[in-house]
């Protein structure tokens, strides 16, 4: 069973009391939770929750992969799935599938193992091969430390190619503005 709303709303509230004033900017989140369609599922519209993977090797770099489907270099993640029973699950499956990182190789970031490190709402265009209008997407992105070496084995079918970045050249501001700040 994919992540239940009160398992969001629960996740949600303890991020916004590390981030008040972030409340606003996840107008779209509190109206897909109040909403009946399950705000998990790519076919909920305007807006659905997905999860990302913010991995930090013992460098202190983050790593980020080519979406082939975006082109956009950016952190391990996506869409939530029927066995995804915590978004944590959802980023940690992601990883894995797309990196070939298993979890057993990362451990939550000290502080972090219940609330993510950032929530982002951004646009996603239209893509009408997938019959998908333009939406945006509520990302959950998880912060995990490199526990042991793994190597990087790329999903060819969706990545394009990876690289370690250091937190100052993260794709994302609001990653890398948090990022600084556990520095």
């Amino acid at each position: 069973m994919a992540p239940a709303v009160h398992h969001i709303r629960s996740v949600t509230e303890a991020y916004l009391a590390r981030h008040p004033d972030e409340r606003d900017c996840l107008a779209m989140l509190f109206a897909a939770l109040a909403a009946s369609d399950d705000p998990t599922s790519r076919k909920t519209y305007p807006a659905h929750v997905t999860c990302s993977a913010i991995l930090i090797d013992g460098d202190r770099r983050m790593l980020h992969i080519v979406h082939k489907a975006s082109g956009k270099t950016l952190a391990p993640g996506g869409h939530n799935e029927c066995d995804d029973r915590q978004l944590r699950d959802a980023a940690l499956r992601e990883l894995h599938e797309e990196a070939g990182i298993p979890p057993s190789a990362v451990v939550p970031f000290s502080g972090y193992e219940d609330v993510p490190l950032d929530i982002d709402v951004h646009a996603i265009d239209a893509n009408p091969s997938k019959n998908e209008p333009a939406h945006h997407h509520v990302d959950f992105r998880w912060v995990f430390c490199l526990a042991t070496e793994h190597a990087v084995t790329l999903q060819e079918e969706e990545v394009g190619g990876y690289e370690w970045r250091p937190f100052t050249s993260a794709a994302s501001p609001t990653v890398r503005a948090k990022l600084a700040q556990l520095a």
